[in-house]
This record gives C-alpha cells, structure tokens and sequence, in this order.
C-alpha cells in the first residue's frame, strides 16, 4: 500500500484505518461497520500483497462528521 498522505491525518478527528483480512468480504464488512458511525472515504476493493496472507483495505474516516444515510 502507499504510504499515508499527512493531510489525511492534519486535524482532529480525521483518521486512516487499515483492515487486514482473511478475505475480501470480511474487508468489506469491516469498512461496511465502520460507515455506519462515522463519515467514510469507502474503498471500492481489496488489495493482495504477493507473498503476504488474506487482504488489505484502507479507508479515511472524519469522526466530525455523521454517516450518509
């Protein structure tokens, strides 16, 4: 993955998770729990690091901001 641009991280309350999974639909319904509480930049796919286990997912939240409904 790419490193983590500062600007995601310049204020309070503005924070960049990164999921490890065994598989993309676990991936998918962590990033799926964390948008229902929070703003979130969703990720539209998993990644695969060759050579490493399951899958990655990282998406950007904003805790100053309530969820779409």
């Amino acid at each position: 993955m790419r490193p983590i641009n500062d600007t995601h991280m310049a204020e309070p309350g503005l924070a960049v998770v990164e999921v490890a999974a065994a598989d993309d639909e676990t991936a998918l319904a962590v990033q799926e729990l964390l948008a229902t509480r929070c703003a979130i930049a969703a990720a539209d796919r998993t990644i695969h690091e060759p050579g490493e286990p399951g899958v990655r997912l990282r998406c950007y939240l904003d805790l100053r901001q309530q969820p779409d409904a």
